[in-house]
C-alpha cells in the first residue's frame, strides 16, 4: 500500500490569483486533486499533467 499526504487547501474567495503561495504550491505537486463548483478551474491548470482530476459535486 502506498502512503502519502492530504492537504486541505481553501482556493481563496473566488479569484484565483488570491489562493496562498503555498496552497498553489501543493497544487503544482498533487497526484490527485478533488474539488467542487466553488472552485475557479483555471486553478486546475496549476495541477501537473498526470494528476487525476476528481470533480466532487458539492453544491452547498
Amino acid at each position: 500500500m502506498k502512503t502519502g499526504k492530504v492537504y486541505l487547501v481553501g482556493a481563496g474567495p473566488g479569484d484565483p490569483g488570491l489562493i496562498s503561495q503555498r496552497g498553489l504550491e501543493y497544487l503544482a505537486q498533487a497526484d490527485v486533486v478533488i474539488y467542487d463548483r466553488l472552485l475557479d478551474e483555471r486553478l486546475l491548470s496549476s495541477a501537473p499533467a498526470g494528476a487525476e482530476i476528481i470533480y466532487a459535486g458539492k453544491t452547498a
